[in-house]
């Protein structure tokens, strides 16, 4: 079994490493990115190509995570992409709801604090990774204007689904949810992770220095959810969560994770048991969309924050984030077609 997990030490010297071990590197990032931005799809797809031990992590995957009832909304929607690519909503909650609100489309007083677009490609060579600001004022609808991630307290999966397809024109194919403690449970799975701070700065008594901090996952927790700190509150915020995100992308494709099945088995169970996921996005799926992804690099994940107009104050006074009425078309249009490499905000 040790096989599995061997790695040679020239994947960090070089992109032309042999390719044996650029695919097992690759396809931990598709996972870690197609399920939670990049969590268990690939871990779970080895687990499907190789034997018992896959298997085992398969049915932890599958016994452990909730299934969201009425994950998408009923009545027309966008149509899947003609060209095959793949749209999968990701959604951190902060669980100030009941356990079950998640796993309806009911209201609750739930919100989403962290809202990401994963695009796939259709030829599979990129997986693009967009924030949502949580702020954005969009229309949601039946209910009118609002900020996006109240979607989720008046709707559940299904309203924010049909927000985020109206926002954008495109068809949401998959939906994740994570509760906030799995990315704690997460990062103390992987033994830690290194971010990078954009600046200096205190959150809930825990101080982060600019640059590189080794976080467990208490402390991962606090600087993902922060943005009191910032002058520009939210915007660094989703930078600091796409830093997390490709911590531990790096820590889940090095070579201390992948050679010890040990931390796999930890880092799929930490996980699983705050996710949930609609019903078709199972093991065999992900293991499925893992080997079409067989060919990803590290440098093919790319993160960006949807293009925004600013803040502003809402007519009940409420800071909101606005939308950029050049830049969202454009946005729309390359969702639409295939070609966000060409994407290039109007406005810039």
């Amino acid at each position: 079994m040790t096989d599995i997990f061997r790695i040679d030490d020239r994947h960090e010297e070089s992109e032309d490493a042999e390719q044996p071990t650029k695919r097992r590197r690759s396809r931990l990032v598709i996972a870690l990115l197609s399920l939670t931005a990049g969590i268990l799809a690939i871990v779970v797809g080895l687990g499907v190509a190789f034997g018992i031990f896959a298997g085992n992590l398969a049915s932890t995957y599958n016994d452990k995570t909730d299934k969201i009832t009425n994950a998408f909304p009923s009545g027309d929607r966008p149509k899947a992409s003609k060209t095959g690519a793949k749209n999968i909503l990701l959604m951190g909650s902060d669980s100030r709801g009941d356990s079950t609100s998640i796993d309806s489309s009911s209201a609750s007083d739930q919100r989403t604090d962290t809202i990401m677009l994963v695009h796939i490609d259709a030829d599979r060579k990129t997986v693009w990774t967009m924030s949502i600001m949580r702020d954005l004022w969009v229309n949601i609808p039946g209910h009118g204007e609002h900020k996006i991630n109240a979607a989720f307290a008046y709707g559940g999966s299904a309203l924010t689904v049909k927000t985020i397809e109206q926002l954008l024109d495109v068809r949401i194919d998959h939906v994740a949810i994570i509760d906030f403690q799995g990315f704690e449970g997460m990062t103390d799975a992987l033994g830690g992770v290194d971010v990078e701070s954009p600046a200096d700065f205190t959150a809930r008594g825990q101080h982060f220095t600019k640059g590189k901090n080794h976080v467990n996952g208490d402390q991962a927790l606090k600087f993902v959810r922060e943005r009191y700190s910032f002058a520009n509150g939210d915007y660094t915020r989703v930078e600091n969560q796409q830093a997390f995100l490709r911590a531990i992308v790096d820590k889940t494709i090095s070579k201390d994770t992948l050679t010890s099945p040990t931390k796999i088995t930890k880092f799929v169970g930490a996980m699983s048991q705050y996710l949930s996921v609609d019903d078709s996005l199972t093991a065999s799926e992900i293991a499925k969309l893992g080997v079409s992804l067989r060919g990803v690099g590290k440098s093919d994940v790319r993160f960006f924050t949807i293009p925004t107009g600013g803040t502003g104050t809402s007519a009940d006074g409420q800071s909101i984030v606005l939308q950029n009425p050049l830049d969202m078309p454009v946005l729309r249009s390359a969702l639409a077609s295939d070609s966000l490499d060409d994407f290039e905000p109007a406005s810039s």
